[in-house]
């Protein structure tokens, strides 16, 4: 394990959803997609719960004493490719600003690979947009390879 702060990974709390939510506000690009206030909106809330009751789904957070100083949603996926494969899906990474490049993101990784290992995923998978070149270096050197292009439709 990586030398640092003490820190611990676990299960988000709900009254932890405020702070979640200021970890995906707070760059660039989360800046112009959450919506940061001290009360988190309904469609928050009822994207947590919806993530709590769904056993495939997983709201993780690094915790530094009681402060939440980062969050990853940790999705178990089952499937028929690859002899029944099972993956596990890592989106919505964050780390506080003032703790990225201290290693916290390494050994939240290193915590989330074990986990997945641990439910029986064969593979572990993410996406990251394009601009994110400092994040591609990171997950590359934890041992991701970027092999396949990803797309999305929003609506």
């Amino acid at each position: 394990m990586s030398e640092g702060p003490e820190i611990s990974f676990r299960d988000a709390r709900r009254n932890e959803l405020g702070k979640i939510i200021q970890l995906l506000a707070d760059d660039p690009m989360g800046a112009t997609r959450e919506t940061s206030a001290s009360v988190p909106d309904a469609q928050y809330i009822a994207a947590f719960d919806a993530i709590q009751v769904d056993p495939n789904n997983r709201l993780i957070v690094a915790v530094i004493g009681d402060e939440v100083v980062g969050c990853l949603q940790l999705t178990f996926i089952p499937g028929l490719s690859r002899n029944g494969a099972t993956r596990g899906q890592i989106e919505s990474v964050r780390i506080a600003r003032h703790l990225r490049g201290r290693g916290v993101g390494q050994r939240f990784f290193e915590w989330t690979i074990e986990e997945c290992r641990t439910h029986g995923c064969q593979m572990i998978q993410l996406t990251t947009d394009r601009s994110r070149k400092d994040a591609h270096r990171f997950y590359e050197r934890l041992g991701f390879d970027a092999t396949h292009d990803g797309m999305k439709l929003v609506f």
